[in-house]
């Protein structure tokens, strides 16, 4: 409530915009990140630890994502107005679908 840090969990200075964006899963035991300097989405455990690392060709500069109540990961992508919608497994490890892309 200080403003002090009081734990960190996650840190990546491989590039300027490695954690872009986040959301937490239903249940809390699970962290998404938007790495939009390498296209990435992470999965972290509760501690910090990756538990999965997911990308596609259609993943081309992630900077949303969203959790739905059912626990569907939703991750938005805008790469020079390709605008993306990709709907991941909760584990990261397969896309569903393509929900929205410049095609529709």
């Amino acid at each position: 409530m200080r403003g002090k840090v009081v734990s960190k969990i996650f840190e990546d200075k491989s590039g300027n915009s490695t954690v872009w964006n986040c959301a937490v899963s239903p249940t809390g035991d699970k962290l998404y990140i938007i790495n939009l300097s390498h296209d990435k989405l992470l999965i972290l455990a509760r501690d910090g630890s990756v538990h999965a690392t997911f990308t596609d060709p259609e993943q081309k500069s992630p900077y949303g994502v969203h959790v739905t109540a059912a626990g569907q990961m939703l991750v938005v992508c805008n790469h020079w107005s390709i605008n993306t919608i990709l709907q991941v497994e909760s584990e990261g490890k397969r896309k569903f679908a393509t929900l929205q892309s410049n095609k529709d």
